[in-house]
């Protein structure tokens, strides 16, 4: 029995538009109370008529060609039918058959491995508001309520809960290169549903869909645990009903929620109070083409091509702000050398307060051997805190490179007459007493020697040509 795994995700994208899909209320709801962003439209009053978002519209178009789509020739906005306390007009204003982008792809890398996985379809809805739980009762906060909700939606093209984390992480670094969303799963700017079934020798399986998944690492989780429980089922010759499941991550573990909808149970017919679109004469999509930023995968390229190797590429093309940073910074100085700090210094502080150039500034002196890695370094934290430039914190310490021959020739001299086991050790085959003998010098030098130097003269001077 031959058992494949297959997944498609949907994913909801909060838009971070200044107003509302289809009102003038501010979409930002981060740290508002409860209820204060409403009005009678995202409310779902009687009367009310909606007037949709065009930057919503136009981001929607741009983050479907970003992921290779067509742009429809006709579009509209259709009614989805569903009761929910947090939805108060009892239907949601969305996109059924004529979404705004269609047939596109997104290459993901998957352990050095490239694989295209399609997108089916990019459409525009509106998000519904929030509940809050406390002990028995439930509140409802509409203050989300008509957010701009773009929804990317994949082909059942992968075959692995890794390949889908690998899809996630890649879509949100291409959505926050757009920067049309934040896109942080924590905070619900990206939510992803998923739909998982195992054929059986290439016979189509019974789809199953989980939610409540708000991190990657709870993508893979659910996902993996998914896998085993379908594959074991169907070993054991059970059948696999089609049905929604929740994810509780305390218990890795998803649970049952109800039967499986489908499309005739939300009764879509087309919102009669928005007319049809046509987005191809509304937008100039050749002018939104022009607009797109160099995308992830093609600094990833770019960066291997600049003598990178493949894993700090992605790490640097991961995120636009440190990508740009990165760039500027290796103009000036060897990428690779740029990319070592960028990644080890700067990305693990978490903020980029030093300049770029200033950055390059003191990695040209590392390259000149005006200063020593370990000295660059201490430089580095003087300049994170005060903000200062390398050469006033130079000439404030008077820190100096020694790189004159004379001057370490003769502390070399005094360490190998200090350290005559080590020495002696080395001269028998024991290399790694070479790298003892350096840190002493180093250490004589408080750091101010050059490594490549005192290499080079500690094995002149033990006899080694």
């Amino acid at each position: 029995m031959n058992l494949k795994t297959i997944i498609g995700l949907e994913i909801h994208v909060q838009l971070k538009t200044k107003s509302k899909m289809f009102c003038r209320c501010d979409n930002n709801a981060e740290g508002a109370a409860p209820n204060t962003l409403v009005c009678p439209i995202c409310m779902g009053m009687p009367g009310t008529l909606p007037v949709a978002n065009e930057k919503a519209i136009e981001w929607t178009l741009k983050t479907g060609l970003a992921l290779n789509c067509q742009v429809a020739e006709f579009s509209r906005f259709d009614r989805k039918h569903y009761f929910y306390p947090d939805l108060p007009k009892g239907y949601q204003i969305s996109q059924y058959d004529r979404p705004f982008c269609t047939g596109g792809f997104l290459e993901i890398d998957v352990a050095g491995d490239f694989k295209k996985i399609g997108i089916r379809r990019v459409h525009l809805e509106e998000d519904a508001g929030k509940l809050i739980h406390r002990g028995n009762a439930t509140l409802v906060d509409l203050n989300r309520a008509g957010t701009p909700l773009m929804e990317v939606v994949s082909e059942p093209e992968i075959n692995s809960p890794q390949e889908a984390k690998i899809f996630m992480q890649e879509l949100r670094s291409i959505l926050r290169y757009l920067d049309v969303s934040d896109a942080d799963m924590e905070k619900g700017h990206l939510r992803c549903d998923a739909n998982i079934s195992i054929s059986i020798d290439n016979k189509e399986g019974v789809p199953v869909e989980i939610k409540n998944m708000n991190s990657f690492r709870m993508v893979e989780r659910a996902l993996a645990y998914e896998e085993k429980r379908q594959k074991e089922e169907i070993e054991k010759g059970e059948k696999i009903e089609k049905e929604t499941r929740g994810w509780v991550d305390a218990k890795g573990v998803t649970i049952s929620q109800r039967g499986k909808e489908y499309a005739q149970d939300y009764r879509y017919f087309p919102e009669p109070d928005l007319p049809p679109y046509r987005p191809s004469k509304a937008f100039n999509i050749e002018n939104l083409k022009q607009e797109l930023p160099e995308l992830p995968a093609l600094k990833r390229k770019k960066y291997i091509e600049m003598g990178l190797s493949i894993q700090d590429a992605a790490v640097i093309s991961i995120d636009k702000n440190m990508a740009d940073y990165f760039e500027k910074v290796a103009e000036k100085v060897n990428p690779k050398l740029a990319a070592n700090w960028v990644i080890n210094e700067l990305k693990s502080d978490g903020i980029l307060n030093i300049s770029p150039e200033d950055l390059a500034a003191l990695l040209l002196k590392i390259e000149s051997g005006e200063v020593s890695g370990k000295i660059a370094k201490e430089i580095f934290a003087e300049m994170r805190g005060n903000g200062k430039k390398p050469d006033e914190i130079i000439a404030e310490k008077g820190i100096k490179q020694i790189g004159g021959e004379e001057e370490l020739v003769e502390i070399i001299e005094e360490v190998i007459k200090e350290n005559e086991k080590t020495v002696a050790d080395y001269k028998v085959g024991k290399k790694e007493a070479l790298g003892f003998l350096v840190g002493q010098v180093m250490k004589k030098t408080q750091g101010q020697a050059n490594p490549q130097l005192v290499n080079k003269l500690l094995k002149e001077k033990l006899g080694e040509n």
